[in-house]
């Protein structure tokens, strides 16, 4: 059984500029990742600067390239089942048998979508419908969209797309979640909001055609942004004993040290949101500045005594 400084669960962007930060810092790493990336569907990544429009899988190519250069850098590639504290910290558990312990533990496991239950919304996801209109609103500048959200952030959302395309409908799916009073600001913006629900979308190739409904009408789109329900990877809360929060999201102070000795968090473990890959590098590296701080403490304390 190896033993490390910290075990890293998640290779996205959170985890791997986790490996990387300790790994220049000599520290010993296991990442532990099951090759599920949730932007796999995606073409391309934007709004990281130097890699603006990367392809995922090129994102993760290099950046494990780059991360393994570092000799203390152990990728695992692994499915983790059960995480155990011990004395020494902690062990986990990956689905093939393997295990692994380490002092420190950085969550960065990810998120994983519901899509809408609308039939065919699958096949145009990634492709002509998103999530962030911060990462694909570019793409979709000027052209007639659709956001399809039967959730509380349905108006900030649809005031967000705007600013890429003043041809916005936007479909509640049926849903009461807008205010009158928030009806009639993007009403005043131009905005059709239609309530009937949505039972299907069409196109060819990946390219959204037309939006259906449940009455038989349908309206056409280009695109569009949907809200999936997100649902945090990492459920270790009972074993750990790490605060949530409502939506399962894992409670940090801004460092992503949690309530729960040697346990961190980063990413969209963390629900650091907008859900971008920089934000989630970023979280990444605090992290893990925080994790071999709190080492090197408890290194220097172990000599004094």
């Amino acid at each position: 059984m190896n033993h490390y400084d910290c075990a890293i669960v998640g290779g996205g962007p959170a985890g791997l500029n986790a490996a990387l930060v300790l790994g220049r810092a000599r520290r010993s790493v296991a990442l532990l990742d099951n090759n599920q990336p949730r932007n796999g569907v995606t073409h391309a990544s934007h709004g990281f600067l130097t890699r603006d429009g990367v392809q995922p899988a090129e994102f993760r190519r290099i950046a494990y390239e780059e991360v393994l250069k570092y000799p203390s850098v152990q990728h695992v590639q692994e499915k983790v089942t059960e995480i155990e504290r011990t004395e020494q910290g902690f062990v986990l558990h990956g689905a093939s048998g393997v295990q692994i312990t380490a002092r420190k533990l950085i969550l960065a496991a990810g998120l994983r979508e519901e899509l809408p239950e609308i039939e065919g919304v699958r096949d145009y996801y990634g492709k002509s419908l998103f999530v962030c209109p911060f990462c694909d609103g570019w793409e979709l500048k000027d052209q007639p969209l659709t956001v399809i959200s039967d959730t509380a952030a349905a108006f900030h959302k649809t005031k967000l797309v705007l600013n890429w395309s003043s041809d916005v409908v936007l479909c509640t799916n049926g849903s009461d979640h807008l205010s009158a009073e928030q009806r009639q600001q993007l009403e005043r913006r131009g905005v059709q909001i239609v309530d009937t629900p949505v039972v299907s979308v069409s196109g060819r190739d990946g390219l959204l055609k037309r939006v259906h409904f449940a009455d038989g009408t349908s309206i056409e789109r280009s695109g569009g942004f949907v809200d999936p329900v997100q649902i945090p990877n990492a459920a270790f809360a009972e074993a750990l004993g790490y605060q949530t929060t409502a939506n399962g999201g894992i409670v940090t102070d801004p460092m992503g040290k949690t309530n729960a000795d040697g346990v961190y968090a980063a990413g969209d473990s963390a629900y650091v949101m907008p859900s971008q890959l920089i934000l989630a590098a970023a979280s990444g590296s605090k992290a893990a500045m925080t994790v071999f701080a709190d080492l090197v403490e408890e290194d220097w304390q172990g000599l004094e005594q």
